[in-house]
């Protein structure tokens, strides 16, 4: 005799049965992306939330005050100090002033230093060897690395108008009364301009030639076998090969342009008739000398907005630059 089993078949998860395990097993859930870079971000975060981040709060606080400093009372000013500066002289002299900082810190070394770089890496280092070319680099670059205080006793005794040494030349060979380089206000800002280009020159030429270490030397030979000189090779394979690094050049000794403040200390502290005064001695003027801290704290706070919309204009030309070259290719 045969027992017969009927089996009834499992019909399945029903909804019963998922509530059952959703309640079972609790759901797990799904870290966030940037969790794991945490432990790399939060330690630049906290050095950019007190070097940067907090100073710039607390200047922009007391730049809405009227305040002597120290232990003076701080009267409410709201944004009047940024209404005086609307109409004061000496604060729209100092950007003034930073336009001819820009050209001497900015596009006169990019300019000469994109040049020295070319010749050193395409014509000194392989007629010469690259040990040539390092030796001329590093010594385009010493000035990069004086203090702001030993190049500026250089240059006094240089363009001193008494005892320094260019006037010195200049009477030498019959001028009797050679100009007053640092006191005159027809001299000083060109001057001080002329001592930038000589600070700042060597920090494009390094960069420019680490970027043309990556460009393939068999451009070159082949631009030089088809016949193209070397201006020729400038334009059609140096320029258009380090555009990225044009960019970083610019971006950064824009923004050194702007803030510029030892040489302006060292050399002529802003005068004569503030025909050489910068918005970062302007600002040091007011905090220190005059002891007007919320006027000052408003011409630094300024200051650092007209930075940042410059860097923000330069990142743009830049990323539509990349765009576009990606776009062509």
């Amino acid at each position: 005799m045969t027992t017969r089993t009927d089996t009834v078949p499992d019909a399945g998860p029903g909804p019963a049965r998922e509530a059952s395990r959703a309640t079972a097993a609790p759901r797990r859930r799904r870290r966030p992306a940037w969790l794991p870079y945490l432990p790399y971000l939060l330690p630049g975060a906290v050095a950019f939330v007190v070097v940067i981040g907090y100073p710039f709060v607390m200047n922009v606080y007391y730049s809405l005050f009227k305040w002597r400093g120290g232990m003076a009372p701080m009267r409410w000013y709201g944004l009047g100090n940024y209404a005086d500066l609307l109409h004061d002289s000496a604060f729209w002299t100092s950007f003034q002033n930073s336009i001819a900082m820009i050209l001497a810190m900015v596009v006169a070394p990019t300019l000469i230093g994109l040049v020295l770089a070319a010749v050193l890496f395409d014509y000194l280092g392989r007629r010469f060897g690259p040990r040539v070319a390092a030796f001329l680099r590093a010594t385009y670059y010493l000035p990069q690395i004086l203090p702001v205080a030993v190049a500026g006793v250089l240059w006094n005794w240089i363009l001193n108008a008494q005892t320094g040494a260019l006037n010195v030349i200049l009477r030498g060979i019959g001028i009797e009364n050679p100009p007053n380089w640092l006191g005159d206000t027809t001299t000083a800002l060109p001057s001080v301009m002329l001592v930038l280009i000589w600070v700042q020159i060597g920090y494009p030429v390094v960069i420019f030639m680490s970027a043309l270490q990556r460009v393939d030397p068999e451009l070159y030979e082949a631009a030089e076998l088809d016949g193209a000189g070397w201006w020729r090779r400038f334009g059609a394979i140096t320029i258009p090969q380090i555009r990225p690094e044009t960019f970083v050049v610019t971006l950064t000794c824009t923004v050194a342009a702007l803030k510029v403040f030892g040489p302006i200390y060292v050399l002529t502290r802003g005068g004569p008739e503030s025909s050489t005064l910068v918005p970062s001695y302007y600002s040091y003027l007011n905090f220190f000398d005059k002891s007007k801290v919320g006027y000052g704290a408003a011409v630094a706070t300024v200051l650092t907005l007209v930075i940042i919309v410059v860097a923000v204009v330069i990142l743009a030309l830049q990323s539509r630059a990349e765009r576009r070259e990606q776009e062509g290719r």
